[in-house]
């Protein structure tokens, strides 16, 4: 008997009492469309796959296409646990046949960190695109956050790993 997760072609992961609800197939056929409204994400630098001049740019809507994400943790600059959705880095890369090493992840105010492609796993870090269900305004560190499943592991709960967490999140560039 199918479980309503397999009935709407989704699939579970658990990872250290985390659990990810995943779509199961690709969100695009190989070709990623024009967004369709505002542009919350540039990923740009070595990737095979783009919709623009050397990048592909995303709206929430196509995030929220893609394989989804979740978990809830607590972090160090909020009060509660709360509950993060988005898409795991290591998707949307392998969405746009990215071949670098690094990534130069950037935030809209021009703040950016490096995270080594070889740290991605499929369920974390996210690119988070809601908390507790809704969207992240800006002035609450939306609309897009780099976050990690903090109390999963201690090994996530370390000076490297808290400096990777960007919020305002805009920009992505693949490097060797």
């Amino acid at each position: 008997m199918m479980s309503a997760l397999q009935k709407t072609g989704l699939r579970t992961h658990v990872l250290g009492g985390v659990v990810a609800v995943m779509a199961a197939a690709s969100a695009w056929a190989g070709e990623l469309p024009e967004p369709g409204g505002e542009v919350i994400l540039t990923v740009s630098g070595a990737i095979g796959t783009t919709n623009a001049e050397g990048a592909a740019r995303f709206d929430l809507a196509m995030l929220m296409e893609m394989e989804k994400q979740e978990f809830t943790t607590t972090t160090i600059w909020t009060d509660t646990a709360d509950t993060y959705t988005g898409v795991a880095l290591k998707t949307l890369l392998d969405e746009l046949d990215a071949q670098g090493t690094t990534i130069k992840a950037s935030a809209i105010n021009d703040y950016t960190i490096e995270i080594p492609v070889d740290s991605l796993t499929d369920s974390y870090p996210i690119v988070a695109y809601h908390r507790n269900g809704e969207e992240m305004p800006v002035r609450n560190k939306g609309p897009l956050w780099v976050i990690y499943p903090y109390d999963s592991s201690k090994e996530l709960q370390s000076e490297v790993i808290y400096s990777r967490s960007i919020w305002q999140l805009d920009r992505l560039e693949v490097t060797n």
